[in-house]
């Protein structure tokens, strides 16, 4: 793959990927339960939001990976790969092992679902370590973002 299309190709997928995130996590979600007076509702459409956002960025940083898989030297040195593994790792807890649990925590308790409830209490951990991560991934996000691809964040050594 020729250098220039490489790199057109790596940015949108970032771009796609990264401002999602940030749309999703930092506008949308906000506007949702700022106008839906239903907190359960807009948890439902946030929740299906960020499910949909976990399937891009597994797609997305997919072919990242798979790209720099095929077109770099890899090693230890290769920070960004790292990153975009990471942040893979990150979505899938979230989407397979967090949303999961979360979702069958409001199933159960159905009607009962409240603040006071034994469920919405695991929920809210839950929720609070889903929250977290998106923040992590949120932030690892910017680094790719920040940095070129060309300047190295960690030296090489003497």
């Amino acid at each position: 793959m020729p250098k220039n299309l490489r790199w057109s190709l790596e940015h949108i997928l970032l771009t796609l990927w990264v401002g999602g995130m940030w749309t999703t996590g930092f506008v949308v979600t906000p506007v949702i339960f700022s106008s839906v007076a239903d907190r359960m509702l807009a948890g439902n459409i946030a929740g299906r939001l960020f499910s949909i956002l976990s399937l891009v960025g597994l797609v997305c940083g997919g072919l990242l990976v798979l790209m720099r898989w095929f077109t770099r030297v890899l090693g230890a040195r290769d920070w960004r790969l790292w990153v975009l593994v990471a942040m893979l790792v990150v979505i899938a807890v979230g989407e397979f092992g967090l949303a999961p649990r979360m979702q069958a925590l409001k199933s159960a308790a159905g009607a009962a679902f409240a603040p006071d409830s034994v469920e919405y209490g695991k929920f809210a951990l839950l929720h609070r370590i889903s929250s977290s991560l998106f923040l992590v991934n949120s932030l690892l996000g910017l680094l790719l973002v920040a940095v070129p691809a060309q300047r190295e964040v960690f030296p090489h050594g003497p």
